[in-house]
């Protein structure tokens, strides 16, 4: 993990304008009012579970890491529950990139960026069993529901 390359790229992220349209990005995807970014990718999906509880264990640290370089300049911030977001999914409309987030992460750490309108979200993305393990940072304008 190259933490100081993670925490340069959610800076940048805080000031690049949001595009028109939803696509891929260099660092991962945006759309309108977001960006994600995959600070780091794991495991292919045809690894078997043990492998993959290694490799989400070893996110979570890399996790933690962004989350106390983040934390000591922007306050310490409790987990947000994105699994009560996804059950409001089949409620409600939820707006982007939340929605999405919550079918892929099970927690984030957020904080709302002072002066900048904006929120980072910090996740894991390890809900499908199948998919691969990855550490994702979420710049939005839009705020948590």
């Amino acid at each position: 993990m190259n933490l100081a390359r993670h925490i340069a790229l959610i800076d940048e992220l805080c000031f690049q304008p949001f595009p028109a349209e939803h696509g891929p990005s260099d660092v991962g995807f945006s759309g309108p009012g977001h960006h994600v970014a995959v600070l780091e990718t794991g495991d292919r999906p045809d690894l078997d579970p043990a492998d993959r509880a290694v490799t989400v264990d070893q996110f979570e640290k890399d996790r933690d890491a962004v989350y106390e370089l983040l934390a000591s300049r922007w306050g310490d911030t409790d987990p947000y529950n994105l699994r009560t977001v996804q059950l409001r999914t089949e409620r409600e409309d939820i707006p982007e990139p939340w929605g999405w987030l919550s079918h892929h992460a099970g927690v984030a750490w957020l904080w709302e960026v002072r002066g900048t309108g904006r929120w980072v979200a910090v996740a894991l993305a390890d809900q499908d069993p199948s998919g691969s393990v990855e550490l994702l940072a979420v710049v939005t304008e839009t705020a948590p529901p």
